[in-house]
């Protein structure tokens, strides 16, 4: 029998809303037994740790940082969280660790060391987005984040069309919420009129968008976005 603990992979809320409106009663019930938690920004945890149960009990936690900063060393380091059976969950920023999350070098680690690892179900962004957006939901494929600098990134743009058309395949993707209208303005000047565009925005809170149109159709009725975390998805 391993004398190792378990890596519980904790979903978070999406936003500021309840944790007990996206996040299943068993999956905070398991959250409030752990002592110790992997997080990509401890003050960010200890807030969504409060509000789901353990109040007046944080203080007695033990954080550890994983964010993009975090080196291989640090990383495999990690490995003695586990020993004699101590259980440990990871929890993100917002939605489901180790998904466009650093969090995912932790689970790397604990499969090259024989840990056990769980994964919990709650909000993931860019599944509910893809469930709303009417586009392929058969064949897609997730880009991340699409390249900062202007040129880079409307290359990009023609080069994830392009795909989209030959495939029939949704591409998703993500962008820092300050550049949502940059990209947004990007997309529309770039994709051809039939292709299909959709805008999720604040998924899950009461400020949820999720519109899907062709680019004609957006140029018409352009919107705006703002900083919100948003995702887009293109079907050409």
């Amino acid at each position: 029998m391993s004398d190792k603990g378990r890596l519980y992979l904790i979903p978070s809320p999406l936003g500021e809303n309840d944790p007990a409106e996206v996040i299943p009663a068993p999956v905070l019930e398991r959250l409030r037994d752990l002592k110790v938690f992997v997080v990509e920004e401890v003050r960010t945890a200890r807030r969504y740790l409060s509000r789901a149960g353990l109040k007046g009990r944080i203080e007695g936690l033990e954080f550890h940082v994983l964010n993009e900063h975090t080196d291989e060393a640090e990383v495999e380091a990690m490995a003695t969280l586990f020993d004699g059976g101590q259980d440990v969950g990871l929890i993100t920023e917002a939605g489901l660790p180790a998904v466009a999350d650093p969090g995912a070098a932790l689970v790397a680690l604990c499969h090259r060391h024989g840990i056990r690892v769980v994964p919990f179900v709650g909000p993931s962004s860019l599944m509910l987005a893809l469930m709303a957006s009417g586009l392929n939901g058969q064949s897609f494929a997730f880009l991340g984040y699409l390249p900062a600098k202007t040129d880079e990134r409307r290359n990009a743009i023609r080069d994830m069309e392009k795909q989209s058309a030959a495939r029939h395949q949704t591409q998703i993707f993500i962008e820092t919420p300050y550049r949502n209208d940059a990209m947004l303005e990007d997309l529309l000047r770039i994709c051809a009129p039939g292709t299909r565009l959709s805008i999720a925005a604040d998924i899950t809170l009461p400020e949820e968008t999720i519109r899907t149109r062709t680019v004609a159709q957006w140029r018409k009725e352009p919107l705006t976005i703002g900083k919100r975390p948003c995702v887009f998805m293109i079907l050409a």
